[in-house]
């Protein structure tokens, strides 16, 4: 699925490259998204998250909290939130373990909306999972701006506790992704950037 106002937006922004990335999955690949420079703009932020939002209130699910992984979910996690007139927090890693800081807490029962900014293979999103599930929140579904996981949602397919759980997203790219042991860009020669580690060149 496209939403042509979104690829607008990620254009206008330079968030669409093109090169040899390491995504934090571990995997390499010839493309990224990068959703910082949507965000770097506060009313495209803004839009993001409304049209996330309508999303979810179109479907009718209620939400009491939206939690977005640090970093990349935190500003689409407050403005999700705020659309929705839910709390909005962010879980991070201390010590290599997703928790929540800051003060931030869940209550037991509270209807939890996960949100990324982009979802590959979701592994981020489950470390937040665990993290709501030891508070006792419910979760009661999953969005992202970006949905690259080559699947309609990966949530469920992967974990069948999450069969029902709705996921909303706005854009799909199917773009390739390899083990980095099979990586054609690596056999190339072609260097490998870690997103955000140096000036890279939008498309």
């Amino acid at each position: 699925m496209i939403n042509e106002k979104v690829l607008e937006i990620l254009r206008k922004t330079g968030a669409l490259l093109d090169g040899h990335f390491i995504l934090s999955s571990g995997l390499h690949s010839p493309n990224y998204v990068q959703c910082a420079k949507v965000f770097e703009y506060p009313k495209y932020g803004e839009q993001i998250g409304e049209l996330i939002a309508r999303k979810i209130l179109d479907a009718g699910v209620d939400v009491d909290v939206v939690v977005g992984p640090a970093l990349g979910g935190i500003i689409v996690a407050y403005e999700v939130g705020k659309k929705l007139n839910a709390r909005a927090i962010f879980a991070e890693r201390e010590d290599n373990v997703m928790k929540l800081r800051r003060g931030f807490e869940i209550h037991k029962g509270e209807k939890v909306l996960i949100v990324e900014d982009v979802v590959t293979t979701g592994k981020s999103t489950f470390e937040v999972v665990e993290v709501v599930e030891s508070y006792g929140g419910q979760i009661v579904g999953f969005a992202s701006v970006i949905n690259r996981s080559g699947k309609e949602n990966p949530f469920e397919e992967i974990n069948q506790k999450f069969k029902g759980k709705p996921y909303f997203y706005l854009v799909k790219f199917d773009f390739p992704t390899y083990n980095p042991e099979d990586c054609p860009l690596c056999k190339s020669g072609i260097p490998a950037v870690k997103p955000g580690s140096r000036k890279m060149n939008a498309k």
